[in-house]
């Protein structure tokens, strides 16, 4: 019997030209390889094997506050002035003007100063209150938080353009705060200290971006069963949940954290700060919360995470609340849909769209559902779509 040494040669020679091209193929991709599939991987067991984050309360417990600032020399806190509010956005129109509407919803849309044309949009579409009392029996209230804008030369002219725009809608709320990036947190805490203020009795409050769309139909249909239901709306937190999330530790990512200001493999569990609900107890217990924690933490939705889970608050998933993607543009989505993110220009004609009457028409009957549930598998069960709907909510 003999042996083919030159082919054994060539065998040899196309697996090891085969390994080096793989480890080459490793060490390029290696950075993006370690943050979406190793630290996952080891974030989550930590989160869920390991340590169950007993200890993040008193890691947290500081006495100064990332959102306030020292008044004088006494060392007392105070929280960022208004620059512009509305006290009685909740207010009935009682005479003595001390009556509390009851509000289903307060919405807060996180905006930029600059950001006009978005907030119109919205004004326009799913945020026009008059529509939702008018056409579904609700009463939302719906306000923009916003900081001054970042660029100090312009920031005077910005700001006369911010207080002909409130003058004519009455729906902005804004701080004394540079809006950036790094202040979402402060846009967090204004958003839930403005709620216990000014709108303590809203049955729910919702966060959301001023890129997302909400299905409002659907939103305020879904809250009032809610509320109709035998355990009534409490300790409810819903949203687009991340599990085991690990920070991200590049340099040059924008959500970059350091070790030293959060030394843990994990965050605790959160919901995507692109839109979620909570309900009024839930809000009062995150106020609370925000007086008491260390807000450093300059990722919102993170921070969130944190005061929640100091208060014993756990997310609730739902399948129909988008994370950082767009949901795909099909009439078998929209019977369902409530939150889609990445909307910057096609508010309007989605809305249109996605609140046309024969939409429902589409998947009424036997042979209606069964069409819709065979395409949303075929359109939420692809890699593509992962940021938005699950896979699990073409079956729902």
């Amino acid at each position: 019997m003999f042996m083919n040494f030159r082919r054994i040669h060539k065998c040899q020679c196309v697996q090891l030209l085969t390994t080096g091209l793989v480890l080459c193929m490793v060490m390029v991709c290696w950075e993006e390889l370690d943050h979406h599939v190793v630290s996952h991987m080891r974030s989550y067991t930590y989160r869920y094997l390991i340590n169950s984050y007993d200890f993040l309360n008193s890691s947290f417990a500081i006495n100064s506050n990332y959102h306030t600032r020292s008044n004088g020399g006494d060392g007392e806190l105070v929280s960022y002035p208004y620059l512009i509010n509305h006290p009685g956005k909740c207010r009935g129109g009682a005479a003595d003007g001390k009556k509390w509407d009851d509000v289903l919803l307060l919405l807060f849309v996180k905006s930029s100063p600059e950001n006009l044309e978005r907030r119109q949009a919205i004004r326009d579409t799913w945020g026009n209150e008059s529509y939702v009392w008018s056409e579904l029996g609700a009463s939302v209230r719906v306000v923009f938080a916003l900081g001054v804008h970042q660029d100090v030369e312009q920031r005077s002219k910005m700001q006369s353009e911010l207080l002909k725009e409130d003058q004519a809608y009455g729906d902005l709320i804004q701080q004394d705060f540079v809006d950036t990036f790094h202040n979402l947190t402060t846009k967090l805490i204004l958003q839930f200290h403005w709620c216990h203020q000014y709108c303590p009795k809203a049955h729910f409050l919702m966060s959301a971006d001023d890129d997302i769309f909400v299905h409002m139909p659907n939103l305020v249909k879904y809250l009032q069963q809610l509320l109709g239901s035998q355990s009534g709306a409490k300790d409810l937190w819903v949203g687009h949940v991340h599990r085991g999330a690990p920070p991200i530790r590049r340099k040059d990512s924008k959500y970059h954290v350091p070790y030293e200001l959060y030394p843990w493999p994990s965050y605790p569990d959160y919901t995507a700060g692109a839109g979620y609900v909570v309900s009024g107890d839930v809000a009062a217990k995150i106020y609370q919360a925000t007086l008491a924690l260390n807000s450093s933490m300059y990722i919102d939705d993170v921070f969130m995470g944190i005061c929640a889970k100091a208060m014993g608050v756990s997310p609730q998933e739902h399948s129909y609340f988008s994370g950082e993607g767009k949901a795909p543009y099909h009439h078998c989505i929209y019977d369902h849909m409530i939150t889609s993110h990445g909307h910057a220009i096609d508010v309007r004609s989605l809305w249109q769209e996605a609140t046309d009457p024969t939409v429902y028409s589409h998947s009424r009957g036997f042979m209606g559902n069964m069409y819709c549930t065979a395409v949303r598998v075929m359109l939420l069960c692809l890699p593509y779509y992962q940021n938005t709907y699950s896979c699990m909510a073409a079956f729902t």
